[in-house]
């Protein structure tokens, strides 16, 4: 259940909102970090569900010590009014016995709240890649049938592949049979990806995935690199003529890592 912070009430109608999946690499939620973060993005509320590992901790894009004791929880909606642009943070992995019901919850909150477009982050597994994919872009995306079947949905998949962007391919799902009967998706690593993305085709809601494969590590670069392909097509910063675009990276990920090793143990 989505419950706003403030208030007044909330419209996101016509509003593109943007979403991480919990996948390998975590490469969608740092994407989504680095967004709050760079377009100053307020948060407008939190969703309340036992679908997902409970977690608190202090504000993770703080400035300062003003700010940072703000409680910030496992999935939080922040908004930016002006660019008609929302991004529901989750941080932490959805409960394994409950991810059709947090599904149903997440797709019956965008269609209640008119958004006009979803765009889901994700990632995959890279080491396993057949040989068409090791040969192109690490990029893949995805369109349901209600973006595919109106004037606005062609536009988009024709601007996304005029960037070069390649729809994520089907595999056989008995090997060695190459009937287009047989071929399915296969998102290994990518969590609740393509059972959202069913979700989505079934229930007529409008969605794009974008993935990555990517492998487990310093996963940061992978962020940088799905978010920029990301912001050639939605525009959400100007890109430079020379450089890159600069996208600023928040507070909380001084502690990526950890703290470091404590000087007590040598």
């Amino acid at each position: 259940m989505f419950v706003r912070s403030a208030e007044r009430e909330l419209c996101f109608k016509g509003f593109t909102l943007i979403t991480p999946a919990v996948s390998v690499g975590n490469v969608g939620q740092l994407a989504a970090d680095l967004i709050i973060s760079t377009l100053d993005m307020v948060r407008v509320g939190h969703f309340h569900t036992d679908c997902l590992i409970p977690m608190a901790g202090n504000n993770p894009y703080s400035s300062g010590e003003d700010d940072a004791a703000l409680l910030s929880t496992n999935a939080e909606v922040y908004c930016r009014s002006d660019l008609q642009l929302a991004v529901l943070q989750i941080r932490t992995p959805i409960v394994p016995t409950k991810t059709k019901s947090f599904r149903k919850i997440l797709v019956s909150w965008i269609k209640t709240s008119g958004f006009s477009r979803t765009v889901l982050l994700s990632s995959c597994h890279a080491h396993q890649r057949d040989d068409q994919q090791l040969l192109s872009s690490p990029l893949r995306y995805l369109l349901t049938p209600a973006l595919q079947g109106d004037t606005k949905g062609m536009e988009t998949e024709e601007t996304l592949q005029s960037l070069g962007w390649r729809e994520m391919e089907r595999v056989s799902a008995f090997p060695g049979i190459t009937d287009s009967h047989t071929q399915c998706l296969y998102i290994p690593g990518g969590g609740v990806t393509k059972a959202l993305y069913s979700d989505c085709c079934s229930e007529n809601v409008s969605m794009v995935v974008l993935l990555l494969f990517c492998s487990e590590g310093d996963n940061v670069p992978d962020a940088f690199t799905l978010l920029n392909h990301l912001n050639d097509w939605l525009h959400l910063l100007d890109k430079p003529v020379q450089g890159s675009v600069p996208w600023r990276i928040p507070s909380s990920w001084r502690l990526l890592f950890g703290s470091g090793v404590p000087p007590t143990i040598f």
